[in-house]
């Protein structure tokens, strides 16, 4: 187990590795001083100019930068999440005073209320300024930071979509306000993370508060727990991060092996419709307007095969084509389409205009000839 650990661990850095961090002081006027950033952008940022990424804000930036951006770094390179931009607010000596609430309506005061607006009002501002940041937003904290970005929350129209709580140090209301508020939003992505070996006041209190959670009927907000066995208040953030971004993600990731047994072979409308539903969706979701992978347009093609209903291949061919307009998948799905609807001659024409495109995945210039020359031999062409 120790020796996995160490495997997963050594990956993500190498990985990340290619994502240099970069420094920056920034000037705060509502903090009246500079503050120490952490930043690491994508790999492609400076390539891909067109495209914007989501934010990920992480407070206690000092020892929590890491392993979110090597987690992001790690997850983003396997397509399992977007690429996106980290940001790590370093808070070594101020955590205390940053986090700082009333003892009357446990709300941020002082130097609290003055972070809280630092955060909002021109960290976030100045990162949507400087870089190509997308409607995305997340923010990450552990304790006693992880009471404070809650706050967040309460906003009329909150500026963060997503929200990794690592084992919070709920101020007392807390947990009341925050099951009130997710009975009744909507998109939003929130994470609670517990341990047993935990600090006994917050474990009994986030296991409290998860089972309020429990009754809570919202389809419009994401809710996710995790009491990790045998864990520290410490160890349990190296498990909770990846935990928090596979959920957060979860309609990003590629079709797999189970959705397509599950859901592709027994659906009762149309695989055809069924992906072009899930990047509507994640679009709505996330922000963000992706083309359709590959691999996806090969998991359905696959089920439609199975299922042999051919009429979906026909606007499953023009999509991979509009999608990838240099490869030969769109034609070879169109040209099944006019062979199993009895249009040879359509599909041999669709079969020799994938033949002058790149090949991919299991299509090679061979197998596209070898489709044309077997229509030509049954027809005695």
């Amino acid at each position: 187990m120790k020796k996995s650990i160490t495997l997963i661990l050594a990956c993500i850095f190498v990985i990340s590795g290619y994502s240099q961090a970069i420094y920056e002081s920034f000037r705060s006027i509502k903090l009246d001083q500079s503050r120490e950033l952490k930043i690491q952008l994508p790999r492609n940022y400076k390539k891909n100019v067109e495209k914007t990424y989501p934010l990920i804000i992480v407070l206690d930036g000092d020892y929590l930068f890491e392993p979110v951006a090597g987690n992001v770094d790690y997850f983003s390179y396997w397509e399992d999440m977007p690429e996106s931009i980290v940001v790590g607010v370093n808070q070594r000596k101020t955590r205390v005073d940053d986090c700082r609430y009333d003892n009357a309506e446990f709300l941020p005061e002082l130097k609290g209320a003055e972070f809280f607006e630092f955060i909002g009002q021109e960290l976030v501002p100045h990162l949507n300024k400087t870089y190509r940041t997308a409607q995305l937003k997340i923010i990450v904290g552990h304790d006693y930071t992880a009471n404070f970005i809650n706050y967040f929350l309460f906003k009329d129209n909150p500026i963060f979509q997503g929200y990794i709580c690592l084992s919070p140090e709920l101020a007392p209301p807390m947990a009341e306000r925050i099951t009130n508020k997710l009975a009744t939003i909507s998109d939003i992505w929130y994470y609670l993370a517990t341990a047993t070996n935990d600090a006994d006041n917050i474990k009994k209190e986030l296991v409290a508060f998860d089972e309020k959670m429990q009754a809570i009927e919202n389809p419009d907000m994401h809710y996710f727990f995790d009491n990790f066995d045998e864990s520290s208040h410490y160890t349990l953030v190296g498990r909770g991060i990846p935990k928090a971004l596979e959920a957060i993600f979860e309609m990003y990731r590629p079709i797999s092996k189970k959705t397509y047994k599950d859901v592709l072979l027994t659906i009762e409308t149309s695989p055809y419709d069924y992906l072009v539903d899930m990047y509507r969706t994640t679009e709505q979701l996330y922000g963000i307007k992706r083309e359709i992978r590959i691999n996806d347009f090969i998991a359905v093609s696959t089920a439609i095969e199975k299922n042999q209903t051919w009429s979906e291949l026909e606007p499953l061919g023009k999509l991979a084509i509009k999608e990838h307009p240099d490869v030969m998948l769109g034609h070879y799905y169109l040209g099944m389409f006019y062979e199993q609807t009895g249009e040879p001659k359509k599909a041999m024409r669709a079969y020799e205009n994938g033949f002058q495109l790149a090949e991919v995945a299991f299509l090679t210039k061979d197998y596209m000839l070898d489709k044309v020359n077997k229509i030509k031999e049954d027809f005695g062409w």
